[in-house]
């Protein structure tokens, strides 16, 4: 059995190194309860939803004030400790999830394929998300890589355990009449969020670690490509910290609506025999996921992808070129 735990956490748009602040306390909580391994979720720097704030976080790839933050813990208190951050390497930024080991090793993923306005921020990677460590294969997925049934073909007997991290919000909450006219989608969105890791661990036999954030978010929905038309967007962070062993069974878990804290529980290792652990939908999402989350995802992805072209590439290269500079 191995003791792990999930952080939920609430950030500032921007606020960088109060951000890492917040985290490494609630750090502190899952180091006195005795977790080996540490799960933070996406974009543990800050939440992001399209705004000139929301870029400030970007850092540069490798060594920077937060992978220094995970390895500090992994080999200080000889523990495993992993999330995800806006990182930028060459030309591009991504969305990478950092697992650091006691032994000082730090492994990579980039988030296959941006989620709607986070096209805004970074672009795709290519990697399978698989990290050959001591403790076995460890898969790293990151929100919507979840739901998505080529992450189960790269990690399908090939994984002992699943960290991931989501930052996963609502439908808005200031525009006119949405809240009530689309109460429906609004309850399946929070549905689909919380049944990911689940599903994930069911069908992969594994155990999945999964963090999120809390709180509220704010930004700009944009319109279309290539002209800068957009409106204001009101969120809240929807679904919840788990950790899921590998038949399904929820060890524990903190709804967003809980706010910030941490989860701990046992769980064994390895995969086990389930109903579904060999069953990879023949389809590009695992659930069925409703019209509405496609038409978003579709729209979305073509709007945002424009944006990051036109202007957000440069805004987070110039602040992770920024960053690069205060932390020397």
């Amino acid at each position: 059995m191995a003791k792990v735990a999930a952080i939920q956490i609430a950030t500032t748009s921007g606020r960088l190194d109060d951000n890492l602040s917040h985290v490494r306390a609630l750090t502190g909580e899952a180091l006195a309860a005795g977790a080996d391994i540490i799960a933070l979720p996406e974009f543990f720097t800050g939440a992001l939803a399209p705004s000139d704030d929301a870029f400030s976080v970007a850092l540069p790839a490798g060594r920077n004030r937060a992978t220094d933050f995970l390895l500090e813990v992994a080999t200080e208190h000889r523990k495993y400790i992993g999330g995800s951050l806006l990182v930028a390497e060459g030309n591009n930024l991504f969305n990478r999830y950092f697992m650091a080991t006691p032994s000082g090793q730090l492994y990579a993923h980039d988030k296959d394929l941006p989620t709607m306005w986070e096209n805004c921020f970074y672009t795709g990677g290519n990697d399978d998300g698989v990290f050959e460590t001591d403790l076995g294969g460890i898969g790293a997925a990151v929100c919507w890589e979840l739901i998505r049934a080529q992450t189960l073909s790269r990690m399908a007997g090939r994984v002992r355990m699943v960290i991931t991290g989501t930052h996963w919000w609502d439908l808005p909450s200031n525009w006119p009449a949405v809240p009530y006219l689309l109460r429906s989608p609004a309850r399946a969105n929070r549905k689909l969020s919380e049944g990911a890791p689940v599903e994930f661990a069911r069908r992969l036999g594994v155990p999945v670690l999964q963090a999120s954030h809390c709180g509220t978010l704010a930004g700009d929905f944009y319109l279309a490509p290539t002209w800068n038309a957009r409106l204001p967007y009101r969120t809240a962070f929807v679904g919840a910290t788990q950790i899921v062993d590998g038949w399904g069974r929820v060890v524990a878990q903190r709804n967003t609506q809980e706010g910030p804290g941490v989860v701990v529980g046992d769980v064994p290792l390895g995969r086990v025999a389930t109903a579904e652990s060999v069953a990879v939908p023949d389809r590009f999402w695992i659930p069925k996921l409703p019209l509405l989350h496609r038409l978003y995802w579709t729209h979305q992805n073509w709007a945002c992808k424009g944006m990051y072209q036109r202007v957000g590439r440069t805004k987070g290269l110039d602040a992770a070129a920024v960053n690069a500079m205060t932390s020397i």
